[in-house]
């Protein structure tokens, strides 16, 4: 388990980054206790709404147990025809049984004469093969409906399974689009993705094979025991003795390796975390020559990884060889006392024959069980990680009555707006602003203080502590999040795209669009002129990372799906920080259009780019410090004359200095 990042004051934890996706996060919260049979409990629950199916399971299973149960008795009937068939071959013909009994007992031999008055033996005739075929052939009928039973129930099973783990799936899509950011900010990336695959999967192959085998297993044991004290009492105890040192010998493996086996997924969330961190900034890595360090912190969680799995892995495994030897030994006993009791002529050699297949019988489904025990403490530890996800709070729930704001002017006010994202640590504290409908207003300030997190909380992706923010007079907290964010169009510093086509991310925010405003959209911010040099032109596939076009190609894209969605309320984060100068000239010509009549907050460091905003704010530590017009800012030689002087006055005093 990585520990949690440093916090900074007033700041996200260390990794972390507010607004806008994807979040690539490092960290990873602490697991909580093991509590295996809660979890498996509510793992089963699950599969209530398929309890039809399930009893179908039930009904099928039983029966094919019942069958598989019958067919060792039928299969001694045959060995007693057999046996009973070579010695009456060696009798003299004519005699009768009891004659032969009572010469084996003058001549004293009290055990032969015993097991001959047991048996159904008729003295010089040898094995009845008419009767024998009709048994066998009793018997290979039983076999064959039993598997085919087996093999219905395997059916319905995954009918049940495989439903529920497609809702399970469904629910946890639901729930990361109902959590709030700040969940993703202390959360790994990679974590996240082995919940949502590595875990759910692991969860459908548990319960897939674990649930038909679990179920055969208890109904064979239950079936066997009974057809055992109908043999034999006498056997069917001895046996049973291997009952209760195999469950205590269970407890006690499964006690040790049940923490391990959480350990495991737990450190298969952090190895994921850390390969999805390293290889979607595998540039970076090459650039400052971080392999080796890269490399040495992935050794050290596979060698985690690999330490506990080894030990889940090991510690389960002794199940199954401990088992097959308490099996063993309760076999060899069997065999003894039943082979005495045959020679003593309480019980056939048929009899016996059974009872030693109900023996084996009895002790594999108990190992079978054994041998699940590990794949359950693997599956129930993935459970708990998704339902920890699943029970993790949500974002507040939208009003049961929102108020409604058909078409936003784009009035937007801070009414002494109060923000932490530690309740120790303050960052925006009783702030107020008035924005009216069309005004561009750029927020300026160094890093971490607060422009990103004002732009959030007018998104909503953060809730404010106290005051409110409105939207043309209406509280956005009394607004449903989706009607607000359909609003706001935002073209984010971090550009992103999905796999998919040129047009298809154009159109991402207004499907509905014609292919003639997708190409005037594309057109205002230049993607048009570099589209039509790829061999595909707009219908050019983007890989998920946009890795096939340049980072400055990606961002005009991202422009361009701003322009098509026209919304009322524009945010700009740093927009046109990854494209060239004449570009960004450009770009900011049409921006200059997409503003008009709409309101606009820009963040920028370059402070060239927002000269003609109608007001600028200079922010630091979560306050306004400054705000007016460009020129008023720079006549008050206040803080934003000092970070307009940090970018351009130095520059050219070094420009007029004479070479040395």
């Amino acid at each position: 388990m990585s520990q949690q990042p440093k916090s900074v004051p007033g700041r996200l934890p260390a990794g972390a980054r507010p607004g806008g996706p994807p979040h690539a996060h490092v960290g990873m919260p602490a697991e909580k206790p093991m509590t295996f049979w809660p979890s498996a409990l509510r793992l089963i629950r699950r599969l209530r709404p398929y309890r039809v199916r399930l009893a179908l399971v039930v009904a099928f299973g039983a029966a094919s147990v019942a069958l598989s149960v019958y067919v060792p008795l039928v299969l001694g009937r045959a060995t007693d025809i057999v046996f009973t068939g070579v010695f009456g071959q060696r009798l003299p013909a004519g005699a009768s049984r009891e004659q032969v009994v009572a010469d084996a007992r003058a001549a004293g031999d009290g055990e032969l004469a015993a097991m001959l008055e047991r048996m159904q033996v008729v003295p010089g005739v040898g094995i009845d093969f008419d009767e024998l075929s009709r048994v066998l052939a009793f018997a290979a009928v039983l076999a064959a409906l039993a598997s085919v039973l087996l093999w219905v129930q395997g059916y319905l099973l995954a009918g049940t399974v495989q439903p529920a783990m497609l809702q399970l799936r469904a629910e946890v899509e639901a729930k990361l689009h109902r959590l709030p950011l700040p969940y993703f900010d202390r959360q790994g990336r990679g974590e996240l993705l082995s919940r949502v695959t590595n875990d759910i999967d692991n969860i459908a192959q548990t319960l897939q094979q674990t649930l038909s085998q679990l179920l055969t297993s208890l109904l064979t044991v239950v079936g066997v025991i009974v057809m055992m004290f109908v043999i034999s009492p006498t056997l069917a105890l001895i046996a049973l003795v291997a009952v209760p040192l195999s469950v205590l010998l269970t407890q006690q493996i499964a006690r040790r390796s049940q923490p391990k086996f959480v350990a495991q997924w737990a450190h298969t969330g952090a190895l994921n975390a850390h390969i999805e961190e390293a290889f979607t900034g595998h540039e970076l890595v090459k650039v400052f020559g971080r392999r080796q360090q890269v490399e040495a912190s992935f050794a050290e969680r596979n060698d985690a990884l690999f330490t506990a799995s080894f030990g889940a892995q090991f510690v389960s495994g002794i199940i199954m060889p401990s088992m097959m030897f308490i099996g063993n030994l309760s076999y060899v006993a069997v065999a003894v006392v039943g082979g005495l009791r045959v020679a003593s002529g309480a019980i056939s050699l048929g009899d016996v024959q059974a009872f030693i297949q109900y023996s084996r019988q009895f002790t594999q489904p108990l190992t079978q069980v054994a041998a699940m025990a590990n794949l359950m403490q693997s599956g129930v530890a993935s459970a708990e990680r998704v339902f920890d996800l699943l029970d993790a709070d949500e974002q507040s729930p939208d009003p049961a009555e929102p108020a409604v704001i058909a078409q936003a002017q784009g009035r937007v006010a801070f009414e002494d707006v109060s923000f932490r994202y530690r309740a120790d640590e303050p960052l925006i504290e009783e702030l107020s602003l008035v924005v009216e409908p069309g005004q561009t207003v750029a927020i300026v300030g160094p890093t971490g203080a607060g422009k990103t997190t004002l732009v959030n909380l007018i998104m909503r992706f953060y809730e404010v502590g106290t005051g409110r923010i409105t939207l043309d007079g209406a509280d956005i907290a009394q607004l449903r999040r989706d009607a607000l964010r359909g609003q706001i169009g935002m073209v984010l510093q971090d550009a992103w795209l999905f796999g998919g086509t040129i047009r298809d991310n154009i159109r991402y925010g207004r499907p509905e669009a014609t292919e003639e405003q997708v190409r005037s959209a594309a057109t205002a911010a230049f993607v048009d002129r570099f589209a039509h040099s790829l061999p595909a032109g707009y219908d050019t596939v983007i890989d998920e990372e946009g890795g096939n076009i340049s980072a400055g190609e990606k961002q005009l894209i991202t422009i361009a799906r701003a322009f098509l969605a026209d919304p009322p309320l524009l945010i700009l984060d740093e927009a046109t920080s990854s494209v060239d100068t004449r570009t960004e000239l450009l770009v900011q010509q049409a921006m200059a259009a997409l503003r008009s009549n709409r309101t606009s907050f820009v963040i920028a460091h370059r402070l060239s780019t927002i000269r003609d905003a109608d007001r600028i704010l200079v922010m630091e530590h979560g306050r306004i410090v400054e705000q007016g017009a460009h020129d008023d800012l720079i006549a008050a030689r206040g803080a934003y004359f000092t970070l307009y002087n940090a970018q351009f006055a130095k520059a050219l005093v070094n420009d007029d200095q004479p070479p040395s």
